[in-house]
């Protein structure tokens, strides 16, 4: 129920309230059950994003981590939880739901592996049953956040929601293969990843965080993703491929999913992905920036800040990529930039905002010359 239709069944309670004894009793009665329903189903989305971390904060007191490769984990899980909380009274709640997608992916992953190593220990007829369950749960969760009505949401959570369910299949077939080609607990880490984002993805669908104005306009962004994914294939150079490999695997991971939810027809989370993309090519080549280009990157932060605030639309996909670059120039816990963040910061501005605006336009005409189309899959250790 949202909060309109919960105003007019007050009101039409209130003009029931001259009605009979018992009926005024009953009424009272279901005034009272509305009002408490209210919290539950209508909860301020800060105040559901901060729940949701201390929850996690509980449960890591209650199961501490220590994996062998990071016995530093527990107090650093618990900072990132931290810096969920602190995102969010800071009013940057996009990214701050990022952050807990990120860190509710980790924890159970590590959980995972600590949970079930002794359940698979008799070997993969062991570790398959654990997979099915696990398969069987996530696939539960994926159908009902992809039956959502999101009419009424924000279009930034509704992104970051097909982006979690557009991981989990990927996650739960390289946790199986990782058990077939190691052992069984290598692939409990990437099981548990899975549920995280299947869990991530339907604490999204809960989020009350109703749409501002009407919609950005969607469509499919094939286009802009080939013609991206040829720079990038193009770019892909010796030294330039070897110094910066991690970020063009993060730049072609992100292609990959834009392409995967513009297939189907996700183009909200298309949309999110393709945005990171433009952000990771833009990194290729930024320089960094001397005092007087930050001086002039916060006024570019404060024009594009006066922008998003006067729009009568639902702008939150730009919103959340705005937030991402006030953050690395203004770290929450009051800590000074990196020349990285404030590089970030001017891709941001320079590159992917102009991009979400361009994309406002209709698909063009004219069609692309045919040619050969390359996909490059992205796998981990061991099979690179």
């Amino acid at each position: 129920m949202n909060n309109r239709e919960s105003r007019k069944d007050i009101r039409a309670g209130a003009r029931l309230m001259k009605r009979p004894k018992i009926g005024r009793l009953i009424w009272q009665v279901a005034i009272v059950v509305i009002v408490l329903a209210l919290p539950a189903a209508g909860q301020d989305a800060a105040a559901q994003i901060q729940a949701e971390a201390e929850r996690l904060q509980h449960s890591l007191k209650d199961k501490p981590i220590s994996p062998p490769d990071n016995p530093n984990a527990s107090k650093l899980a618990g900072d990132a939880l931290n810096e969920v909380i602190q995102m969010q009274a800071a009013g940057k709640l996009y990214i701050s739901l990022e952050r807990l997608c990120q860190i509710t992916d980790y924890l159970r992953g590590v959980w995972a592996v600590a949970d079930k190593a002794e359940a698979v220990k008799p070997g993969l007829p062991a570790y398959e049953a654990e997979w099915e369950k696990v398969s069987s749960s996530v696939a539960d969760i994926d159908r009902q956040a992809r039956e959502n009505n999101w009419n009424d949401s924000r279009m930034a959570v509704r992104a970051m929601s097909e982006a979690a369910q557009n991981m989990t299949m990927p996650l739960l077939e390289g946790a199986h293969g990782f058990a077939v080609s190691t052992e069984p607990k290598g692939g409990l880490f990437n099981l548990g990843e899975a549920q995280g984002q299947a869990d991530f993805a339907a604490f999204c669908t809960k989020l009350h965080f109703p749409r501002k104005g009407t919609s950005y306009p969607l469509r499919s962004l094939i286009p802009e993703i080939e013609a991206l994914q040829e720079k990038t294939t193009a770019a892909f150079q010796p030294p330039r491929s070897i110094d910066l490999h991690t970020l063009f695997m993060s730049l072609n991971s992100a292609l990959k999913q834009a392409r995967e939810l513009d297939a189907t027809k996700c183009y909200t989370g298309a949309l999110f992905q393709y945005l990171y993309a433009v952000g990771y090519y833009g990194m290729l080549d930024a320089a960094p920036l001397d005092s007087s280009q930050q001086s002039a990157l916060k006024s570019a932060l404060a024009a594009a800040r006066h922008k998003l605030d006067a729009s009568e639309r639902d702008d939150s996909i730009a919103e959340f990529f705005l937030q991402k670059a006030e953050s690395q120039v203004a770290h929450v816990d009051g800590s000074a930039p990196s020349s990285d963040d404030w590089r970030v910061a001017k891709v941001i501005i320079d590159q992917v905002f102009p991009a979400y605006f361009a994309l406002e336009k209709p698909l063009a005409a004219a069609q692309r010359a045919p040619g050969k189309t390359i996909e490059i899959t992205l796998v981990r250790w061991p099979y690179t």
